[in-house]
């Protein structure tokens, strides 16, 4: 396949390595298998703990290094990156689409974040603004500024390999921190082709070795990680339970962690909306990387006047779906992950039906010609209730459940009814419900948007949620700010020292 020979991917892959310099390791090896085919792409060598603290010293030399730097130079870089990104977004968007099974236009888009996200950072890296504050004591003055932070430790998840890290590392890089990154162990190729895009510009840049490190491996290595206190922070996206364990970890030691976890989103679709719109936001939302993103739609809550009317025009939308191969463009959807995805999916559809769900659009997995990897299934709806376990339960595959509401106050009730807090949306044309949607008193959700659907979310705006999806944010707005230390400062620019709230101190 060209687009591996492209981004330099070989059969046999290090693991583990400090930018230019790979590392030799003993840990498990991680053979990456394609959704799309069954078939061996290439293997990885996995971290061992002696890899592992070499990677980890590096990283502190570096961060000594780089945080001198001028926030500037360091964003040139970053703008270099984002270029390399541009020449190589084809071959880096065939591959995410080929090791996780999304479609090649996901995984263009993917990538296309991944540029964006860099255009972000060069401009930030000049905005890394602090404040100057009036001191209650005469011929003094107050100031805040933030400080580079040190290791950010990044723990991505499968669904998307390259973008997360992306979001991080961007920010922290021009903030003047350095990189140690954990693939998810099922896309370890992705994490491969980004260092090899990157390392060019870095050692063109003479950037220190050590600033962008990847470490390859099972869930041994994110317990390293977190509990490491040579890494301040830990950057950790995936499911609720590891980021309990993530966080736990990380919190014992009073470090800081950046967690975006899992999402149960939902959205309302009013009498008033205009259903041709409400049909595309929901649909795409449902079965886009086969619902296998934080942000699918997972549940419809629709007013009970339109109810039958939008949910056979939903399931008549479901019979056009074309699902295959993803790299061919004419496909909607594509696979889950691997076979454990596809039990979950199926456990889930019978745990429905055990709980009174009914489903209007079957699901199931295919079979035959272009199917053999096992990992295709069949994007289904059921009618169910808020309160059903399966429902408050995240599953993350393409299952849809629709249910119907009164009033406005029980549709944000049911919308805000999950344990989960990540993205939500109502389909509106009615000012006052999209307010108020959009209030205190409706969605609780860290995204809350009117008119489009719950998935995708845009560089600039910070992204992430509330809830068990864990409270961090990242890729836009301050969410800069995570990835430094803040500092306040007092100048004194007097010969004498009057101290604060009128406090008398005479020697």
């Amino acid at each position: 396949m060209n687009f591996l020979k492209a981004l330099k991917v070989k059969a046999t892959n290090e693991g583990v390595s400090t930018g230019s310099v790979s590392i030799k390791s003993k840990g498990e090896r991680l053979d990456s298998y394609s959704p799309v085919d069954g078939k061996l792409i290439a293997s990885v060598s996995g971290a061992d703990a002696k890899s592992y603290e070499a990677v980890i010293k590096k990283a502190q030399t570096a961060f000594a290094e780089w945080r001198g730097w001028p926030a500037p130079k360091r964003g040139e870089v970053v703008r270099q990156v984002g270029e390399e990104l541009r020449k190589n977004k084809q071959a880096l968007g065939q591959l995410v689409s080929y090791e996780m099974g999304k479609s090649l236009q996901e995984g263009l888009g993917e990538v296309q974040e991944m540029i964006d996200i860099c255009d972000f950072a060069v401009g930030l890296s000049r905005q890394l603004h602090g404040l100057t504050m009036h001191s209650e004591r005469p011929g003094h003055r107050m100031y805040e500024q933030y400080h580079p932070l040190g290791i950010v430790g990044v723990i991505s998840a499968f669904n998307f390999p390259v973008a997360v890290w992306s979001w991080n590392a961007a920010l922290a890089w021009v903030c003047g921190d350095v990189c140690v990154w954990k693939p998810s162990e099922k896309t370890p190729l992705c994490a491969i082709a980004c260092q090899n895009i990157i390392e060019p510009v870095f050692r063109k840049n003479n950037v220190p070795e050590g600033v962008s490190s990847i470490i390859c491996g099972g869930r041994n290595v994110g317990e390293w990680m977190s509990n490491d206190t040579r890494i301040p922070l830990v950057s950790a996206t995936g499911s609720t339970r590891m980021g309990k364990a993530v966080g736990a970890a990380v919190g014992q030691r009073l470090g800081r962690s950046l967690l975006e976890l899992g999402g149960n989103n939902a959205i309302i679709i009013s009498e008033n909306a205009d259903l041709d719109m409400a049909l595309i936001g929901a649909a795409f939302g449902a079965v886009g990387t086969a619902g296998q993103r934080c942000t699918s739609t997972r549940r419809l809550i629709i007013h009970e006047r339109i109810y039958n009317k939008f949910r056979d025009k939903l399931v008549n939308a479901y019979k056009q779906l074309k699902i295959g191969n993803p790299l061919d463009e004419k496909n909607h959807v594509g696979p889950l992950i691997d076979k454990d995805a596809v039990k979950m999916y199926l456990d889930a559809i019978e745990k429905c039906k055990e709980e009174g769900g009914k489903f209007v659009a079957e699901g199931g997995v295919l079979k035959g010609k272009g199917y053999e990897s096992g990992c295709y299934v069949k994007p289904c709806i059921a009618e169910a209730k808020n309160s059903y376990a399966i429902v408050q339960h995240e599953t993350f595959a393409p299952i849809l459940y629709l249910m119907k509401y009164k009033t406005m106050d029980e549709a944000i009730a049911m919308q805000n009814g999950v344990p989960q807090g990540l993205s939500s949306a109502i389909m509106t044309n009615s000012l006052r419900e999209a307010e108020k949607f959009l209030s205190h008193a409706g969605s609780d959700c860290g995204i809350a948007n009117v008119n489009i659907g719950t998935s995708g979310a845009e560089i600039g705006g910070a992204f992430g949620g509330e809830k068990e999806t864990g409270g961090g944010r990242e890729s836009g707005s301050d969410a800069w700010k995570v990835y430094m230390r803040r500092q306040t400062n007092t100048i004194n620019f007097t010969d004498k020292l009057p101290l604060a709230q009128g406090i008398k101190f005479n020697l």
